[in-house]
């Protein structure tokens, strides 16, 4: 095979890091009046790389780069999803961290380094290449919390999530290299091999795969692996939290996908009963103390929990169709997140972080237009139709549902309920309060103009979701 076929699956992940190189070394020589191009090479990294994904999508599924690669479509939709998102973030961040001193190289190379870690994570086909993207990953996040180096709070968060992060991915180690003992192998196509011809109950398998999926459960924000979310959601920079609760959750959920659905399908059965609990706690947990939670940041942070409890209701089904529901949600909820933590930048200013349930109080009375945008956010989160939220809910329930799993199914919908009321309470602040500040919003124009693309984009996108779902099935199609 030749060289060019060799890296052509990887020309994505090759660019943006490049790329992310030749900004910090450009910033050496630029002045200062130069260095608002940084913010433009990056968007324009993340557009090019998005284009050469997509030119990638009919090329067929191919392992490269000695076993350590995959090419196929599920690789191709999951990086331009990553590239869009992370462009997004950098739109609506841009006059946020150029307010508070973060608009410098270091921010938007590791964005980049971020970027490349989850587009090697979602094209893994090898153990030691999917911890490589993790760990880059992982250590570009823990320095974007931490950018505000005056910051307690940002400093505390990135201390907190570097301790558990190093404690998830040992147990994910760990895990790993049982699975090896068991199976001989590090490819993940070789390691499901290898479990098909074992005994059934082969308890050092048994025991990697529940270490195994310690770590991912760590990584995805699920019960009882969560407590990092709060406090670095809350702790965190909003535009740096924008960043963590978006494309990330989308390469947390594609360490599903390679490790459980492709390495580890042999084990279904035992993995099946873990997502069960997983599943359950996290809905119940995220929905009911989000109810309690007075800091706007943390409820949203409540909120990804529960929501990711709802993302693997489709995971255990152990069906593509179910895999392509969780992906579909998968994709939705990086959307609604994004917008909802938009809002919060829209009202923010310097020396002012609107992080309280208070500050959205009167939003209808100082510009109608965002409050009837956050609404269509709540809505969309809380899987109220028209919007497209209630689509991904009904899908991931319905193939809960389909796999027989129907006391899950009846508790989803219950605590669907149960979180409509915190979302809805934003929607009374906003509409039947009187505004404690009633001065002007003072954000730029681009992010206006995307907040409000992405709110319509909750209702208008809504008639497409059988669409959407369709292609997220072909682009499951190739797994098991």
């Amino acid at each position: 095979m030749s060289l060019m076929v060799q890296i052509r699956p990887v020309l994505p992940e090759i660019l943006v890091f490049a790329m992310a190189c030749v900004i910090l070394l450009a910033d050496l020589f630029w002045k200062r009046r130069f260095r608002g191009l940084m913010y433009g090479m990056t968007q324009a990294t993340l557009i090019a790389a998005g284009v050469t994904a997509y030119s990638l999508r009919d090329e067929g599924a191919r392992v490269v780069l000695h076993g350590m690669v995959t090419g196929d479509r599920l690789t191709v939709v999951l990086e331009i999803a990553i590239f869009a998102l992370t462009a997004m973030v950098l739109a609506y961040s841009r006059t946020y961290i150029a307010e508070r001193g973060v608009f410098r190289s270091e921010y938007f190379v590791l964005a980049l380094t971020g970027v490349a870690g989850m587009c090697v994570m979602v094209s893994a086909a090898h153990f030691l290449s999917l911890y490589l993207g993790l760990e880059l990953l992982s250590l570009s996040l823990y320095a974007l919390i931490a950018m505000q180096r005056d910051s307690i709070p940002a400093t505390e968060a990135a201390m907190k999530y570097f301790v558990l992060g190093a404690l998830s991915s040992g147990l994910l180690l760990y895990g790993l290299s049982m699975l090896y003992g068991a199976t001989g192998s590090l490819a993940i196509g070789r390691v499901a091999t290898a479990l098909a011809a074992l005994p059934r109950h082969d308890m050092v398998a048994t025991l990697g795969l529940v270490f195994v999926l310690s770590g991912l459960a760590f990584k995805l924000g699920a019960v009882p692996f969560h407590m990092w979310i709060p406090d670095v959601y809350e702790g965190a920079p909003t535009a740096v939290t924008l960043y963590v609760g978006s494309a990330p959750k989308i390469a947390a959920f594609a360490l599903f996908l390679r490790l459980l659905v492709e390495g580890l399908h042999g084990l279904s059965g035992a993995w099946q009963e873990m997502l069960v609990l997983l599943a359950f706690l996290s809905m119940a947990v995220g929905n009911v103390v989000a109810i309690a939670q007075t800091n706007l940041k943390r409820m949203l942070a409540y909120s990804a929990i529960a929501h990711m409890g709802f993302l693997l209701l489709g995971l255990l089904s152990a069906r593509v169709s179910g895999y392509a529901d969780a992906l579909f949600y998968a994709l939705i909820y990086a959307f609604m997140t994004l917008g909802a933590f938009g809002v919060i930048i829209l009202l923010s200013r310097k020396g002012f972080e609107a992080e309280r349930l208070e500050d959205l109080r009167g939003l209808y009375q100082r510009s109608p237009w965002y409050a009837w945008v956050m609404l269509l956010f709540m809505f969309s989160m809380a899987g109220i139709p028209p919007t497209i939220g209630f689509y991904a809910k009904l899908a991931v329930i319905q193939a809960a549902v389909s796999a027989g799993f129907y006391g899950l199914a009846v508790a989803a919908v219950l605590f669907s309920v149960i979180g409509a009321f915190y979302y809805l309470r934003i929607v009374k602040l906003m509409f039947f309060d009187a505004p404690v500040d009633a001065g002007p919003l003072r954000q730029g124009r681009d992010l206006r103009w995307i907040l409000s693309v992405n709110g319509i984009a909750m209702v208008l996108a809504a008639p497409w979701a059988g669409t959407l779902i369709a292609i997220c099935r072909a682009a499951v199609r190739g797994l098991p």
